[in-house]
C-alpha cells in the first residue's frame, strides 16, 4: 500500500506541476512524511524533485526562451540561496507547542506556520479570480525572479509569482513551460546546495534505511511518467481547472502544516 500511495501521489502531482509551476515537493513531502521521519521525508523528496526537474528539461527545455531564463532564472537562483538559509534558521527553532491526537504527538513549529502562511498566500493566486489576472510589466522580470527564487528556497512555492511575472513576457505555452522548467531547475540546484551542506548531509544517509530507497525509486519513476503524459497534452488542458485543483490541494496542505499534522 505504501508503494501505491507514493506512486499515485508522485504521478498526479508531477502532471500538475508541469502546468502550474508549483513545487513537486509541496504535496509529495507530506506523503513521504506518512512513512518516514520529517528529515528523511524531506531528503527523499529532494531526490525525486531534482530528478524530475532534469527529466522535464529533457522533454521541454529546448523550447525555453533563454533571454527570459537569464533575466528571471539567474536572480531566482541567487535569492533561492537566501531563502534556503532562512528555512534552515527557522528549522532550528524549538516547537511552539505540542499536542496528542489518536495516540500520536504532533508539534506546531514556527517553520510549519511560516510555510503554511506562504502556502495560503500562493493558493490565493490559484483560487481567487482577481489574483489570477495579476500581471507585471516586463521590466519587473529580474525583480520577480529574485522574489520567486527567495520563496522557492524558503518554502518551494514560486509558481504563482513566476507565472504572474512571466505572463507579459510574450511566451507561447510550450516556451513558457520550457522556460519555467529551466528556472525551476536553477532554483532547485541552488537550494539543494545549501541544504546539502547542512542537515541534508546526514539525512541522505538515512534514505538507505528500511524501504526508503525503494519508495524513492517508485516515486521518481511515477513522477517521470506523470510529467511525460502531461507534456503530451499541453494544448488540451484547461488552465482554470488545473489552477483550482492546485489551489485546493495547497490549502489542504497548509491546514495540515499549521496544525502540525505534516
Amino acid at each position: 500500500m505504501d508503494y501505491v500511495t507514493v506512486a499515485l501521489a508522485a504521478l498526479v502531482v508531477s502532471a500538475l506541476v508541469l502546468y502550474s509551476g508549483f513545487g513537486l515537493g509541496t504535496l509529495l513531502m507530506p506523503v513521504f512524511a506518512l512513512f518516514f521521519p520529517i528529515p528523511v521525508a524531506v531528503a527523499s523528496t529532494a531526490v525525486v524533485h531534482l530528478s524530475n526537474n532534469v527529466f522535464k528539461i529533457v522533454l521541454v527545455g529546448r523550447r525555453a526562451n533563454w533571454h527570459v531564463v537569464w533575466l528571471f532564472g539567474l536572480p531566482a537562483a541567487v535569492l533561492a540561496i537566501l531563502g534556503a538559509v532562512v528555512l534552515l534558521q527557522l528549522s532550528e527553532i524549538a516547537p511552539l507547542m505540542s499536542y496528542d491526537l489518536g495516540g500520536r504527538t504532533f508539534d506546531v513549529t514556527l517553520l510549519k506556520l511560516v510555510v503554511a502562511l506562504l502556502i495560503f498566500g500562493f493558493a490565493a493566486f490559484e483560487l481567487v479570480p482577481r489574483f489570477e489576472k495579476i500581471e507585471f510589466p516586463r521590466q519587473w522580470i529580474p525583480l520577480g525572479g529574485a522574489l520567486s527564487g527567495f520563496f522557492g528556497g524558503l518554502s518551494g512555492h514560486q509558481g504563482a509569482l513566476r507565472s504572474a511575472v512571466l505572463a507579459k513576457a510574450g511566451l507561447s505555452t510550450e516556451s513558457f513551460v520550457g522556460t519555467t522548467s529551466i528556472c525551476a531547475f536553477l532554483v532547485d540546484v541552488s537550494r539543494l546546495i545549501v541544504y546539502g551542506v547542512t542537515f541534508f548531509l546526514a539525512d541522505f544517509g538515512s534514505v538507505a534505511e528500511g524501504n526508503s530507497i525503494q519508495l524513492v525509486g517508485v516515486a521518481t519513476v511515477a513522477a517521470f511518467i506523470g510529467t511525460y503524459i502531461s507534456s503530451k497534452f499541453l494544448r488540451k488542458i484547461t488552465m482554470s481547472t488545473i489552477r483550482t485543483i492546485v489551489g485546493v490541494l495547497l490549502v489542504a496542505i497548509g491546514v495540515a502544516l499549521a496544525a502540525g499534522l505534516a
